[in-house]
Formats: C-alpha cells, structure tokens, sequence
C-alpha cells in the first residue's frame, strides 16, 4: 500500500472529522510537507479535502469511481457486461478492446476507463475525456453479416444510447447522423464503430462510446465550451455513472438480439423517430470531399443518409459529416 492509501484509510476512519497534520505526519513516518503533497495527490483524484491551519484535514466528499462489483450487480443482461475491464487511465478504450477481441473476448465484454489520454473520434479527431466526468467505453461486438454492414451497427449503438439516456436522465437526446448524440444542438455523445475483416466477413467490431454525463460548464476547454454539453448540465443534477452504463449495455443487448432476428428495418424505424436529422435541411460533406445539399429524408437499407436536393434528385450519403 503506498502512502497516498494509507493517507486515505486515515482520513476515512476519521469519517467527518478532522484528522491532524501532526498525527498523519506521525502515522505515516514522513514531513508535515509529505503529508501536503499526499493530500494533493488525492485531491487530483477527485477527493474534496478541506485542511484547517488549527484542526487538520478532512475529506467532504469522495470521487464517484466505477467499481466492477457494482457494476455487474446493476446489470440484468445475459450477454453484454459479463466482462468487464475498469481502468483507471488508459490512451484508449477502444486499442484495449481491440487487444482483447484479438485474445478472443466473447461479445459483450466492456473496456471502461476513468480517463483517456488520447480518447479517439471519428475522422481522426481527439476526444475530450476527463477523469471521472464521464463514460469513455468500448464493447467488443461480434455480428454475423457482410463487413458492408458494418456501418449500420453505429446507427444501432446510437439508438441504444438514445434510450438509455432518455429513459434515465428524461433528457431529450436526439440522434444527428452518422454517429453524435445532440441536446438542444450541443454533441452530448459520440460514437467511433471500428471493424477486423477476413475474406469479408466481419472478424469483430468495436463499438466505442464517449458520454459527457457530469462536467461542468467549466471542465471545458474553450474550444468544446460552445458546442459541448453534459448530462449533467441539461437535467440539472448529477448522474449515476454505473446506472447509465448499466442502461446502455442492456438497449445494446436487447437491440442486437432484435437485429440479428430482423434484420436493420427496425432499428432504422427506431433511428428515424429518435433522429435530430430526418426532415431537416443539411449539408452533407462526403468521404470524397463532395458536398450535398437538400432535406434529409431517411435511411436507406444499408443505413446511408438520403437526401433530397431542390431538384428532387435523391442522393446517399454513405460516409462523411453533416451540417444541420
């Protein structure tokens, strides 16, 4: 145990009250400036530490921390959830998931992490993952059907967090096409899907998740700070971590049943009711670098995004981003 934890178990026995600079210094065997150090160690943990010159220190409140036991006894799945990984700080989810779907990880195993150092978006971009604000996960996915497919796993994982999100925090999150998650036009959620492929077939994909659920209005950096939002910041009050997780995993299992047994039409059905996109002026920006403009007005079977222009031509957009 290093000092930092034995500095902690202090300070919990202590439970309201303070705890004297001079009798940690004694316990631990170290400075008075060692033990001022070790509480701002926890502090940069997320432990609110309040220090009185005269009395000592106390803790006021501790980090909300996902543990595995707790997570696992919120589940009521069969499938997803049923290995988890929790890591403390971590480059990326997603290379950890991959690691593990390489080793053979059963569908449904979870890569979580408190924080990322270099959390990945789509198109290459960075994601803005800050310790113990959010949830920054990846599933191991197994599917059956044509790599070509693939795509229509993002509009499924968006589905899933939609529902989750609504159902739990009775925010109005709403899908914007392919892979962000948007409340009043800020990006609350994004979705990276990454794929192996043999032969064209579908080796494993990596459904990568990152919610904004408790920063707040100043976790951002400036540049986040006019187009990001958090769960947190649109229902008004904190919220549970593990509930949420435990939420998407379940509309993750139970709409991956239902694509397997249907197919994509209805969870294209399900997209297009919770969709911010459908019926709404866009922009479309290619993969190619072409630019499209008309109404969005629906998915096609292979879930690329039609839009109508002023000449009625009808136009798919398989990849690439989108104005609103």
């Amino acid at each position: 145990m290093n000092n930092h934890e034995r500095l902690l178990g202090i300070l919990e026995e202590g439970t309201s009250d303070y705890v004297s600079g001079e009798e940690i210094s004694r316990r631990l065997s170290v400075s008075r400036t060692a033990v001022w150090k070790q509480i701002n160690k926890l502090r940069e943990l997320g432990y609110n530490i309040e220090a009185s010159s005269r009395r000592g220190y106390r803790i006021v409140s501790r980090p909300d921390r996902l543990e595995v036991s707790k997570l696992a006894h919120s589940l009521n799945t069969q499938s997803f959830g049923k290995r988890i990984v929790i890591l403390d700080s971590t480059v990326s989810t997603q290379q950890d998931a991959m690691r593990l779907a390489e080793e053979g990880a059963p569908e449904g195993t979870v890569v979580l992490a408190e924080e990322q150092t270099a959390g990945r978006g789509r198109l290459g971009r960075r994601w803005f993952s800050p310790r113990g604000k959010g949830v920054w996960m990846s599933i191991v996915l197994r599917p059956t059907q044509p790599m070509a497919f693939t795509p229509q796993l993002t509009l499924l994982t968006g589905v899933a967090l939609c529902r989750a999100i609504r159902r739990l925090t009775g925010v109005e999150a709403g899908i914007k096409w392919p892979n962000d998650l948007l409340i009043h036009g800020r990006k609350v959620s994004g979705i990276l899907l990454e794929s192996a492929a043999e032969d064209q077939r579908v080796r494993y994909c990596i459904a990568g998740i990152g919610i904004d659920v408790n920063l707040n209005r100043d976790d951002y950096p400036e540049e986040l700070s006019q187009v990001g939002t958090s769960l947190k910041i649109e229902a008004g009050r904190e919220i549970d971590r593990t509930e949420l997780i435990a939420a998407v995993l379940g509309e993750m299992e139970q709409l991956c049943r239902l694509y397997a047994e249907q197919g994509f039409q209805p969870i294209a059905m399900l997209w297009e009711a919770l969709s911010v996109t459908i019926n709404r002026t866009v922009r479309a920006h290619t993969g190619q670098g072409v630019a499209v403009e008309g109404t969005a007005v629906g998915l096609d079977p292979s879930g690329a995004l039609v839009v109508e222009t002023d000449q009625g031509e009808r136009i798919q957009v398989i990849s690439g981003d989108i104005q609103l």
